[in-house]
């Protein structure tokens, strides 16, 4: 095998300190150059270096004046969060959700849209793709500017990125990242909604502080996803908590019991009008509720058991029940657990999803940009 020239060595090396100041300077900006060196062990000349590197590509830039060092203002740089966008995206059978967010997280803008439940699989796939066309040429974001983009779905998606969904059956086997791809390969990621639920509820929900967490996606459909040690814990084949396939546990009839056939104001959702009753102690509505608790209890208890949580999130459309839900699921949840974790409301609502989408796609740019050149 013939050696790197020591050119190639040094160029390789100077790769290496780029990516490591940039990586610096993501967790944590704006830093003075005597601060990026103390924090990456580097000395000031490759430090300067790269930032000299890193300006040049649009990265990083000065920011303003800070502290003074001997009279004169110590220079600082940031990461510059501007330099680029991602999308998320959660398309579910009544509705779709779209955020476009900076390199940094804070979302930019959102849209959303009802979807008629009865599209099917082919025209509810190009109504994404021209809605999400649309959305970032309303917002004036390049398309060479848009890093990721994550797109959640009402399905399991293996690791190959093919789906299996009883929600939209034609996109079973369809591998929809290559579908929605715009060009560049690994640009596109589709990932299951609840999966991404859980995602946003550990970086800006109710999970922030917990490592063990069950969330449930609680509305026209149940379905469950875990983080374990705070992490997405997946399954070999994208498979983990997708305890609604099994009849035997009732998760996936529980949503009959939102049925609600009393009075609705204009645009008001069936389970905000559930919700309202409940909340004026209408009898049915409160029946209703109690009907959905002991519904969504035997699969929760299962999940407890196994993996005993500290924390079990209710999301999705069934939300406004919270109040509710909440305790009823306490009650039933004690003598059928060894532990009772506690039990939270999400605070993200209809976009948490397209959140956790978001955090995905960044996580994806994370890993390519600030991928370590020695790897």
């Amino acid at each position: 095998m013939r050696k790197r020239t020591r050119g190639h060595d040094l160029a390789g090396l100077r790769r290496l300190n780029t990516t490591v100041v940039l990586r610096a300077l993501h967790r944590r900006s704006p830093q003075t150059l005597a601060e990026l060196a103390a924090g990456t062990a580097l000395s000031r000349p490759t430090v300067e270096a790269a930032l000299e590197d890193l300006t040049a590509q649009g990265w990083v830039t000065e920011a303003a004046a800070g502290e003074r060092a001997r009279g004169r203002p110590a220079r600082r740089f940031r990461f510059r969060a501007e330099a680029g966008y991602v999308l998320g995206a959660d398309i579910g059978l009544h509705k779709m959700v779209l955020l476009l967010a900076d390199l940094g997280g804070t979302v930019l803008a959102h849209e959303r849209a009802d979807i008629d439940p009865a599209m099917g699989g082919g025209p509810r796939l190009a109504l994404l793709q021209r809605s999400m066309e649309a959305f970032l040429a309303a917002h004036g974001a390049r398309r060479d500017a848009v890093l990721a983009r994550c797109v959640g779905v009402p399905g399991v998606v293996d690791t190959g990125g093919h789906v299996t969904s009883v929600v939209v059956p034609e996109w079973s086997g369809v591998d929809l990242g290559r579908h929605l791809a715009d060009g560049e390969p690994g640009h596109t990621l589709v990932e299951n909604d609840v999966n991404l639920a859980v995602l946003a509820e550990r970086w800006q929900g109710a999970a922030t502080l917990a490592g063990d967490v069950v969330c449930v996606l609680t509305g026209h459909r149940v379905s469950c996803a875990l983080a374990i040690g705070g992490r997405l814990h997946r399954g070999g084949r994208g498979g983990a908590g997708e305890l609604g396939l099994l009849p035997l546990l009732g998760l996936n009839t529980a949503q009959d019991a939102l049925a609600w056939p009393g009075p609705r104001r204009p645009g008001e959702s069936e389970v905000a009008a559930l919700a309202r009753a409940a909340d004026a102690a209408d009898p049915r509505a409160l029946a209703a509720t109690a009907d959905f608790a002991d519904r969504l209890t035997p699969g929760i208890a299962a999940l407890a058991l196994a993996v005993d949580p500290e924390l079990i999130v209710l999301t999705g459309g069934a939300t406004p029940l919270g109040s509710h839900l909440v305790p009823l699921l306490e009650e039933r949840l004690r003598p059928l657990t060894l532990h009772l974790p506690r039990v939270a409301l999400s605070t993200l609502g209809e976009r948490g999803v397209a959140l956790g989408a978001v955090r995905k796609a960044l996580d994806h740019v994370e890993e390519e940009l600030l991928a370590d050149p020695a790897d």
